[in-house]
């Protein structure tokens, strides 16, 4: 298993660490555990160490073009220093992986994808490129770190100029000098919550968390792990891939329409998608007694209907929650989730479970 920069930082800290897309990372802090670091994140900011994410660099002069075709929504009209989400599509309609894409200008982007999905990204993306655009991958050279929760500000005022810092949500600014680690620092996250994402050199990252656990630790910033990164996401309905998204289930399914642009005049899988029918959607539910989680099978009495992609407790919420994937005839007919035998009473409801003030 690989180690990301903040290796040390996590032992220091009493990190938990598992395996978790090939690297050893904390799934939670001994002084804390999953409810302290989620509750953190929701009322005051936790740090997350996400350096296993891919980031690869796509440039030349016909790179937008070319990398507006591998993917479903339109980075055309992007404005420079914008990012933009969206999934990669295979040619059946299903999701390669879901990306972020951030614009320095029109013949440069940064693309970050899922740490799962690295390789299998890498090389998909490299094959469908034309020989005038490059290819770059820099995740070997690259931390992450995400800055997350509402007193996100005040943190990374502390240590940079507040002018440096980008304002506008899905936006980011390259160069900014915290302290005397210069980083990319982006308005995005994966929690549900306001926060930055700050990308550095890897011989960067032990300085740069530091920095940020010692300005933040009196505003009540701690250290957070992959157990609270997922309830916090699952929350606020975000898809996580192998759960939500993959290979083989089509993109037309997952209620992910803002970012498949359909007028587009052409991107990989558009085909498949135009001639699919959605039989399935992707809805939240409330486990009214007991706790469902992936795999478990749903019902409509005695018919199967479809199934929990992801389940857990909601510390939020204080009620257990879930995603299902289930046949559209089915979504507003009473249902129940089949755990260990029993029948768990599903109430459907809104997604996304929780949205921040």
């Amino acid at each position: 298993m690989k180690k990301t920069a903040l290796y040390d930082a996590h032992i220091h800290r009493g990190g938990h660490m598992v395996e978790f897309a090939g690297h050893e990372l904390p799934v939670r802090y001994e002084n804390y555990g999953v409810i302290a670091e989620h509750n953190a994140v929701r009322k005051a900011a936790g740090l997350f160490d996400v350096s296993h994410m891919g980031e690869i660099i796509i440039s030349g002069k016909n790179a937008e073009t070319a990398l507006n075709y591998l993917l479903t929504n339109d980075i055309r009209g992007m404005y420079d220093g914008q990012v933009r989400y969206s999934p990669l599509p295979n040619e059946r309609g299903g999701a390669v992986d879901d990306v972020l894409v951030y614009r320095y200008n029109s013949e440069k982007f940064l693309l970050v994808v899922n740490a799962s999905n690295l390789a299998k990204d890498a090389e998909w993306i490299a094959s469908r490129l034309p020989s005038d655009v490059t290819f770059d991958n820099i995740s070997e050279n690259i931390a992450q770190i995400a800055l997350q929760g509402p007193l996100y500000k005040d943190i990374m005022v502390r240590l940079t100029v507040e002018e440096e810092l980008p304002a506008k949500y899905y936006s980011f600014k390259d160069n900014v000098a915290v302290r005397d680690v210069k980083c990319l620092i982006s308005r995005t996250g994966y929690t549900g919550e306001n926060g930055y994402e700050l990308y550095c050199a890897g011989a960067d990252a032990m300085k740069l968390y530091g920095y940020l656990m010692e300005v933040g630790a009196e505003l009540g910033l701690i250290p957070a792990g992959l157990g609270a990164r997922d309830t916090l996401r699952l929350e606020a309905g975000m898809p996580l891939y192998g759960h939500e998204l993959g290979e083989d289930i089509p993109l037309s399914e997952v209620d992910l329409g803002f970012a498949i642009k359909m007028g587009k005049e052409d991107f990989i899988g558009k085909t498949a998608l135009l001639s699919h029918v959605p039989a399935y959607c992707r809805i939240g539910a409330k486990v009214l007694k007991g706790i469902a989680r992936e795999g478990d099978k749903v019902f409509c009495g005695e018919v199967e209907v479809g199934t929990v992609t992801s389940g857990t407790h909601s510390p939020t919420l204080g009620f257990p929650i879930a995603v299902l994937r289930v046949l559209n005839e089915y979504k507003d007919k009473p249902l129940a989730a089949s755990v260990r035998g029993r029948m768990l009473e599903l109430e459907i409801v809104p997604l996304p479970f929780y949205k921040k003030a």
